[in-house]
């Protein structure tokens, strides 16, 4: 078995790899090539959260788990919030092919969702980038974003107003125009990603112009909630696994107040592989509900193994 330790992930894996491999993975999973199995979450006490995400993709002969979590005490250690690692196994025997740290792989494969949700589903025209949000994969997103729209400005708006410059810092790297907005500004975006960990929805139908698109990618998890019911039922939703959209994405409270059918969510996937296609006019509110699915984590841990292996890096161990 290979371990591939945190330190070593920034070296294997880029944005753009994360990007080709989670539309693989989208790809795969609307081809019925690649499942993901029930996610196992529990609550840990003082916000805490900490489970395991699983799944099999057939074609890249690859089974495996993601452990680990959401831990909001994590800041004040000098540590970011969300810990997890990957273990990929030999689908044939069982076997543990590899251990692979998570953290970066996490933030690099949830940024490249929104981002591939946003270069399917958003207007081409679209020039102004809205993001909700601050925190420590804020930053990814906005880079993400900035890959597949030439946006002319951003705006940002954030709870705690106070953690806005450092998201204004990445805005600048790139070359982006920034300002910090009360919500009903957000009304200025064309395109508008959500990245909190809030219980209680902050952005609401008001706040959203006809035409948005919207790749809300914080709520993971029964009671999170990022944007209101009304505006989730409004628009057209689209998911990475429409299971986890209804029970513990944004959509489950839409779903759960009799607003939105499960059966009218649709898979990104499917978008992919034109089965679906997509936005239909220009007017359209689309919604894509990223609720984070193993999948996912294994395509871009696979990355980081198969780079490992190449470059000689890792330690190998018997099992």
């Amino acid at each position: 078995m290979l371990i591939v330790p945190e330190a070593l992930i920034a070296s294997l894996v880029t944005p753009e790899d994360a990007f080709r491999a989670v539309e693989a993975c989208f790809a795969a999973m609307a081809r019925g090539e690649a499942r993901n199995f029930p996610v196992v979450r529990e609550a840990l006490g003082e916000g805490r959260q900490y489970g395991f995400k699983s799944g099999l993709d057939r074609a890249a002969g690859v089974v495996g788990v993601k452990a680990g979590g959401y831990f909001p005490g994590n800041a004040a250690k000098a540590l970011i919030n969300h810990q997890s690692s990957v273990f990929l196994f030999d689908p044939d025997t069982g076997r543990p092919v590899a251990m692979v740290g998570g953290n970066l792989l996490t933030a690099l494969r949830t940024a490249a969702a929104a981002a591939i949700a946003i270069d399917r589903l958003a207007r081409s025209e679209a020039e102004v980038l809205g993001i909700v949000g601050a925190g420590h994969q804020a930053g990814f997103q906005l880079r993400a974003a900035a890959r597949v729209r030439r946006f002319r400005r951003v705006i940002a708006w954030n709870l705690h107003p106070e953690m806005l410059p450092k998201l204004g810092a990445v805005a600048a790297e790139i070359g982006l125009p920034f300002e910090a907005v009360p919500l009903d500004r957000m009304r200025e975006a064309e395109v508008i990603v959500t990245i909190t960990s809030s219980p209680a929805a902050s952005l609401l139908a008001a706040h959203v112009a006809p035409g948005t698109h919207l790749s809300c990618m914080g709520t993971d998890t029964q009671g999170k909630q990022e944007v209101e019911p009304a505006l989730v039922a409004a628009a057209s939703v689209f998911t990475d696994e429409v299971a986890q959209s209804v029970t513990i994405g944004e959509a489950q409270h839409a779903v759960g107040a009799g607003l939105l059918q499960a059966g009218a969510i649709r898979p990104l996937g499917d978008v992919l592989t034109g089965a679906d296609p997509g936005r239909r006019r220009a007017g359209e509110v689309t919604l894509y509900d990223g609720t984070g699915v193993a999948l996912q984590d294994l395509a871009v841990a696979s990355v980081a193994v198969a780079r490992a292996r190449e470059r000689g890096l890792g330690i190998e161990v018997g099992v």
